[in-house]
């Protein structure tokens, strides 16, 4: 019989309909789980077994009344642990914040699946302040990959990718702010989108401005179509927020892509990438061209934006600092300390130029789709390495943007960015394709992956 911890989120509501299974057999299969695996992986910061159980009794009350809340109803789910929630600290991987609280409010996406009636499993770990590329803190030491626990997840979203991974919750909320999303799905052989920036509401702002969004987190496309339905939608806490799109996620069905444009770039014109990378991704652009789109190899046309992204970064970083006394900071992440001290030093005229040239990427990204619907890239130049470095070993540069070249590109665009698994390395490390839509497109983002999907299965992390 299969465990329950395996089932996505779409299988356990069918089994749920058809009195299979319950909420409570769900919440109890990947609680026991992450008993099992989570020692080693270090996924979850916070674990409260008692309320999840308790909101799974609910659950399966309301199933067996015929009176669900929602389309995710039982169903389990993890919190980045950036992401404000009711009753549970959220100390964003920092000494420096005090567990007390009074933690009273929900983040808007977190608001939207307690309506729905999910089961909330625990809060997932991430860098200090989320603020690099892989996942490891002072408060919770080193979170690993499931496919090789010597590896990186990837971050900052990595203990929900590596939660999501071994399957101990099917779905998960993350954040991107330069790829944190996209990095740790390529590295966990999972699947994102980091939606067009304000689709999934954002509270409180994010001391990054408007290159943070929010993200599903999901091993399959479907999963993150329901959870994409559920937390899309305006909240009048943030201003930025866009109205729900003009139709669901779900069941949009089959697509075999005839027609539609695509470019690939397998280096954007700039990007060193691994060759087993490389080749995995130029079969996985091929298979476009199987479903009848019209594949051409064509770059956008900037140069690498990363000192222009840095800027920005970085004098977000000192942002979320700013307020610390000095006996706090000597506690940070060293390398967290090096960058805001580092963006504390940018003049309001650096940090506007900046501005400048992001805005001159977005009109360059703009044209560029006016000549295609859709831009393929890898999502990694490398697979995972080493876990608890920054950057992998020998690198020239001691910053985790010197290889995520890919990612940090389309927070500045705020363009719909998704990664899908679609091959492995030598060593068995998952290799992950970005699929790129216009401003708005996440509909065609996540139509041509669920094509993809179908068209290409991809091999799910199991134990055995």
């Amino acid at each position: 019989m299969t465990d329950a911890a395996d089932l996505t989120a779409v299988e356990l509501l069918e089994a749920y309909r058809a009195k299979e299974l319950s909420p409570v057999e769900a919440a109890e299969a990947v609680l026991a789980r992450i008993d099992r695996d989570d020692p080693e992986l270090n996924a979850f910061c916070l674990l409260d077994p008692d309320a999840t159980l308790e909101a799974a009794r609910a659950s399966a009350e309301r199933w067996r009344r015929g009176e669900t809340l929602g389309t995710l109803d039982g169903v389990p789910v993890s919190i980045k642990d950036v992401l404000l929630t009711r009753g549970w600290p959220t100390l964003r991987g920092s000494t420096t914040i005090d567990p007390a609280g009074p933690w009273t409010e929900d983040a808007p996406s977190v608001a939207r699946l307690r309506e729905q009636g999910a089961v909330f499993v625990g809060k997932t770990t991430t860098p200090e302040f989320a603020w690099k590329g892989v996942t490891d803190n002072p408060l919770t030491g080193i979170t690993r990959n499931p496919w090789d626990t010597a590896r990186t997840p990837g971050g900052s979203s990595g203990g929900a990718a590596a939660a999501v991974a071994a399957g101990m919750a099917p779905l998960a909320l993350g954040t991107d702010g330069g790829g944190s999303v996209r990095i740790p799905a390529a590295f966990t052989g999972t699947f994102t989108i980091k939606p067009t920036y304000g689709r999934i509401p954002h509270y409180p702002a994010s001391p990054f401005g408007t290159l943070a969004h929010t993200g599903p987190m999901t091993n399959t496309v479907a999963d993150a179509e329901l959870l994409l339905d559920a937390v899309c939608g305006a909240d009048a806490r943030d201003w930025s927020s866009l109205p729900p799109p003009a139709d669901p996620f779900t069941g949009g069905g089959p697509r075999d892509l005839t027609g539609l444009r695509v470019a690939f770039s397998p280096d954007l014109g700039f990007a060193r990438v691994d060759p087993e990378v490389a080749a995995s991704v130029a079969a996985a652009a091929e298979a476009f061209t199987e479903l009848g789109a019209k594949v051409e190899q064509a770059a956008p046309g900037f140069a690498d934006p990363v000192a222009d992204f840095e800027v920005l970064w970085f004098a977000g970083a000192a942002k979320v600092v700013e307020h610390l006394a000095p006996e706090q900071r000597a506690r940070l992440d060293p390398g967290l300390r090096e960058i805001c001290e580092q963006g504390a030093r940018y003049s309001a005229v650096e940090y506007l130029t900046a501005t400048a040239r992001r805005m001159e990427l977005g009109r360059i990204m703009g044209r560029f789709h006016d000549r295609y619907d859709l831009l393929l890239t890898p999502t990694m130049p490398i697979a995972a390495f080493e876990a608890g470095l920054e950057v992998p070993p020998g690198s020239p540069s001691p910053r985790w943007t010197s290889w995520t070249p890919f990612t940090y590109p389309f927070n500045m665009t705020q363009q719909p960015a998704a990664s899908l698994p679609c091959g492995f390395t030598a060593d068995g490390l998952p290799v992950g394709l970005q699929v790129v839509g216009a401003r708005h497109a996440d509909a065609l983002v996540m139509a041509a992956c669920r094509a993809y999907e179908q068209a290409r299965p991809w091999r799910r992390f199991s134990r055995t």
